[in-house]
């Protein structure tokens, strides 16, 4: 796994499926929506079902992809 990037944000929080989008970690909303759907995104090393939540600067976001683990920061 590589080390994450840091992806910053303009307001105090960001939601997890944007975040998704801005970090490059998926393509579009529906691939946002479909990765978490499908139990392949964790934040903070748990295992995150809502694409609706909200993260904050220091969050750590991880998705599973067929080549391994890609991260993003929230900072």
């Amino acid at each position: 796994m590589s080390s994450p990037i840091e992806v910053p944000i303009s307001d105090d929080m960001i939601r997890l499926g944007q975040f998704l989008k801005l970090a490059g970690l998926a393509e579009s909303g529906n691939h946002a929506r479909d990765l978490v759907a499908d139990g392949e995104v964790a934040v903070n090393g748990e295992p995150e079902t809502r694409r609706g939540r909200q993260l904050l600067r220091g969050d750590r976001v991880t998705v599973s992809t067929p080549d391994g683990e890609e991260s993003a920061v929230v900072a």
